[in-house]
């Protein structure tokens, strides 16, 4: 039984994985999802991603991996930022991932980029293998929080961080009301004139509503064997950033 109620959300039917699911939907939005993306944030989820990777800079993380890395916008950022020698992108979309290989050669950042097809909750690394781990706007769409969590602490060395940005409900007036206009019809009017999936556009909104977030993702995190787990809400509560460490 799922732990939590994001994980009973699924993008199309009741009968496939959530895995199965995400997957497939994130291959049918693919071509359309950056563009999308930078809309319906409004353009601010550059700056929640400059704020993310600014709080690895004191650490110089030489071996990183970004998780659920979808089209490699943040991997991309993080690279030119923080320098590291090694950053792979994992994902389970091989479609948003030739997306991210195409900008990454773009960049000119083939060679410190590397893209790989992971499922989150049994990652292919050995222990210790990075000593940073982030993971932009991809944990609500996790199978199993919990095993995705873990995973994350047992291929990171002792000392190592993780950095999650995830989207989150706003509590207060008059952004909590705002935000409820824009998840219900905003998000899933644009959603459908851009991507030809509805669905999509309808579970995000669904599934950031269902994801345990401030206080109760902060004690997820701790349960998963990590320490020194805090976390600041972002733009009125519209995003939280996650920070812990090994």
């Amino acid at each position: 039984m799922p732990h939590y109620p994001q994980e009973n959300i699924k993008p199309y039917n009741e009968d496939e994985s959530k895995a199965v699911q995400v997957e497939k939907m994130f291959d049918n939005i693919a071509p359309a999802y950056d563009n999308l993306n930078h809309i319906l944030s409004l353009g601010i989820d550059k700056i929640w991603r400059r704020q993310a990777i600014n709080l690895l800079k004191p650490y110089r993380p030489q071996q990183m991996m970004d998780v659920a890395t979808g089209t490699g916008d943040f991997a991309i950022q993080a690279c030119r930022i923080l320098h590291p020698r090694k950053l792979v992108g994992t994902d389970i979309s091989e479609g948003m991932m030739n997306v991210g290989r195409e900008k990454v050669r773009q960049a000119g950042l083939s060679d410190r980029i590397s893209f790989a097809k992971e499922d989150c909750t049994r990652l292919s690394f050995k222990d210790k293998s990075f000593d940073a781990i982030t993971v932009a706007f991809g944990v609500r769409n996790f199978e199993n929080l919990d095993l995705g969590l873990q995973e994350m602490h047992r291929v990171l060395a002792p000392g190592g961080h993780l950095v999650i940005l995830e989207l989150s409900v706003p509590e207060t007036f008059p952004m909590k009301q705002l935000y409820a206009i824009y998840s219900k019809i905003v998000i899933p009017t644009l959603g459908k004139l851009f991507s030809k999936d509805q669905s999509a556009y309808t579970y995000l909104p669904e599934s950031i509503k269902a994801f345990p977030q401030g206080e109760l993702m902060q004690e997820i995190i701790r349960k998963a064997g990590f320490g020194e787990v805090t976390f600041k809400r972002l733009t009125f509560g519209i995003c939280t950033l996650y920070f812990a460490t090994k």
